[in-house]
């Protein structure tokens, strides 16, 4: 079933962007059914997001947390930019913020993240892969959610585990999430795209 119109994206990133280029990736190849990206909002340069979506006619953005005083004034930016594009869901893939009420709020329901490690495991980390590793487990993963105002909560979307060998290092198991990342962040738009669907008249 096609949607009325498609579902906007944007994309949030603050550093390189390997996820978020893999996701530009996909769209570019028309392995997106019902969804556009519509902006990349990046910080860091370079940024290999930015650079794919410019190649490919996508819009993008620069916004410098270091130029606002606060979190909020810098988020109230990013929510008045995210409005301008008619945005519909925000994909955080690589963004290093802590999102606050106010951009819960203008966007409720509405901000995917991305976080390596299968929930309710090796939450509210930056080291969550190096943290499996020191915890010695034999499985660990990657969980897609809707945030919330708990770090690392809200609901989970898609789960995707992955195997740990007992000579895995960082270096080695690193990989593997890239791969299977690639695969569960099209399994999360599909998903959101089978949620508007269901509440369609």
């Amino acid at each position: 079933m096609k949607l009325d119109h498609d579902i906007k994206w944007a994309i949030l990133v603050t550093g390189w962007g390997r996820n978020a280029k893999d996701t530009l990736k996909a769209f570019v190849k028309k392995k997106l059914n019902n969804s556009t990206i519509n902006l990349v909002i990046y910080e860091s340069e370079p940024c290999g997001a930015k650079d794919y979506a410019e190649k490919h006619g996508i819009e993008t953005l620069q916004v410098l947390r270091k130029n606002f005083t606060s979190n909020l004034k810098y988020q109230d930016h990013l929510i008045n930019e995210i409005k301008k594009h008619n945005i519909d869901y925000v994909f955080m893939l690589n963004f290093k913020y802590i999102i606050k009420e106010n951009m819960l709020n203008a966007f409720s329901n509405r901000i995917v993240n991305i976080h390596p490690s299968l929930f309710p495991s090796f939450l509210a980390t930056k080291t969550a892969i190096q943290d499996a590793l020191d915890y010695g487990v034999k499985v660990t993963g990657i969980t897609t959610h809707i945030i919330d105002d708990k770090i690392d909560e809200g609901t989970i979307l898609c789960q995707t585990p992955i195997k740990v060998a007992a000579t895995d290092t960082f270096d080695t198991l690193y990989p593997k999430f890239a791969k299977k990342g690639k695969k569960i962040i099209l399994d999360t738009i599909v998903e959101i795209e089978k949620n508007h669907i269901d509440k369609l008249p």
